[in-house]
């Protein structure tokens, strides 16, 4: 094997290892959201119509109703555990008729670069939201 083809191999090798990582964490995460979801529910905390921003600075509607787990609302969890960022591409049409929400990998850490108080671990962020601290309307 020539010294190009064992770059390639060792590229894709650590492509294959960060894609299993973040398979890995995004179970760990999804165990952490469906335990919020009951305790959500069992304490009453009533999950409301969730509303996306689109890149240009429009709120819209969306199929899922959740808790938001972010004060700026850019992250939610939904009834069914779904994570969802919501940030979305859009235009008129968009903000007619709204988003229909695709379920984004979850990550055990939120807002990661982010400026203090806006990063964390998931977990903080979803108990925040049991004891509420992220205004949900």
């Amino acid at each position: 094997m020539s010294s190009r083809e064992e770059r390639a191999a060792d590229a894709q090798r650590r492509v294959e290892l960060g894609e299993q990582a973040a398979r890995r964490e995004a179970q760990a995460a999804q165990i952490l959201i469906d335990e919020f979801v009951e305790k959500a529910l069992a304490q009453g905390l009533s999950p409301v119509p969730l509303k996306a921003t689109t890149l240009d600075g429009h709120v819209v509607k969306t199929d899922k109703t959740g808790w938001y787990i972010r004060q700026n609302k850019s992250l939610a969890i939904d009834v069914d555990g779904g994570y969802h960022s919501l940030t979305v591409a859009g235009g008129w049409r968009e903000r007619f008729k709204g988003v229909k929400l695709q379920g984004d990998q979850p990550s055990l850490s939120v807002g990661k670069g982010g400026r203090d108080g806006e990063t964390g671990t998931l977990k903080e962020f979803l108990e925040w939201v049991l004891a509420g601290r992220v205004p949900q309307n």
